[in-house]
Parts: C-alpha cells; structure tokens; sequence
C-alpha cells in the first residue's frame, strides 16, 4: 500500500459555547489514499462538516496530527493558503456561486487565484460539458436551476486538478436521478483523475457507490459493514 495522501491521528476538536466548550471531534482517525472515495455519514450536527474543514484547512484541531502526503498539515511553515488553493476542491453545501460571473468563468475562478492561467477555459469548459452543461457555459447562476448550480459548484472543485476533494451533500439539491448522473460522472473523473474524494451525506446511494463508508458518532469514525450499513440506512442505529 502507498504512503497515505491524508493522515488524521488523535485529532481533537471544541468550541466554547457559553461557559463551556463543546468538543465536536475526539481522537478522530483517519487515513485516505490517492484515488479512494470515502463516505462519511451521521446524524445531522454530529460534525462531518468540521471534519472537512479541518481535511480542507479551513480550521485547526486544538490538538492531534493532520499530514498531507507525509507533512504536518499545520505546521508553522506551511502556506494553508496555497494548500486550499492548489491541493483541495471544495463542494460545500451551498453554491457559493459569484452571481456577476459566468457559469465558466466560476468553474475559472480557482485557476485565476492559484495564477495558472495556462488553458484554465479549456479545462474549465471540459469539465462543465461532462456534467451536462456544455449549453450553459454563459449563463450567470441566476439564470441556472439549483441543480445546474450544484453542477457548477462540482466543475468548480475539480476541474483544477486538487490532490483531494471534499464534499458536504454533494448531490443535495439535485433530483434522484440527475444526482446519480452527477455522482456518477464524479467518479469517472476520480478515476481518470486520481483524487482522493471525502463526502459527507445522509445518501444510502452515494454511500454505497463509494470505496469505504465511516460513520461518526460521539466525535469519532467507525467503519461499516455491509449489515451495519443496511442497519443504518433503515433506521435502526440512528
């Protein structure tokens, strides 16, 4: 096995709320390799979306280990900036669309504030054809459906070439069926690509079409099995 593209060890993680401090995260470990897609699912609130803040740099651990290709992610040298920009995409929940740009000119966006200027449309507008909206490259997100959107948001996260993609209910606004088709075509871009892929959903579907599924509970993941995931998909553990 390859030397890990994302290592968490021991990572912790609280916020003060009041008097008190909250801990949302609690010896959380984790281990993600180049090319894998890892699900992770949990109650509503129970913090898969602060752990791919902290994967994404977006936030720090207050204590444990985060490597990134074998180097301490927050270590004092490192430059998190450059990290967000050129290793991670990032498909949050909402859009966070520019309204006053185009569809490509937000799947273009990343490329511009990592200054790569070199064929950033044409691997913008590739990737904006592969998820169907080859007829929308200039439309601005007020004139697009909330899927097509998502859509954009997706095309925005990948088309740079990030090491790593994180995604919070990737295909939330979409209809069952083009969610599919987006998830789908997600995964053949992973594996003509080779990015490590970590989503966060409540989607038996989208689960199950990734490589491993880890359940968080009580600040911390646990790998399912087959019957434990059909377990939790019915209700009876939630």
């Amino acid at each position: 096995m390859s030397e890990p593209l994302l290592q968490a060890n021991g990572v912790l993680k609280s916020y003060r709320s009041g008097d008190r401090r909250l801990v949302v995260l609690r010896e959380l470990q984790l281990t993600v390799h180049a090319g894998e897609a890892v699900a992770v699912v949990g109650e509503s609130g129970v913090g898969k979306s602060t752990l791919l803040h902290l994967l994404g740099g977006l936030d720090r651990p207050d204590t444990g280990s985060l490597r990134f290709r074998g180097a301490e992610l927050f270590a004092p040298a490192v430059d998190l900036a450059a990290y967000r920009s050129r290793d991670v995409g990032f498909v949050f929940q909402f859009h966070h669309l520019l309204p006053e740009f185009t569809a490509l000119e937000n799947v273009e966006l990343p490329f511009r504030i990592a200054r790569r200027g070199e064929d950033s449309r044409r691997h913008a507008a590739a990737v904006l054809e592969r998820l169907g909206l080859g007829d929308r490259l200039w439309h601005h997100p007020g004139e697009l459906s909330g899927g097509e959107q998502q859509r954009v948001a997706i095309a925005r996260a990948v088309a740079p070439g990030p090491a790593l993609v994180l995604a919070d209910e990737p295909t939330g606004n979409l209809d069952p069926g083009t969610g599919a088709a987006v998830f789908r075509t997600l995964r053949e871009l992973q594996s003509e690509r080779r990015f490590a892929l970590v989503l966060a959903t409540h989607s038996e579907r989208l689960a199950r079409g990734c490589d491993h599924i880890l359940r968080m509970s009580d600040g911390a993941l646990a790998p399912l099995g087959e019957a434990e995931t059909r377990d939790y998909f019915d209700g009876a553990v939630r």
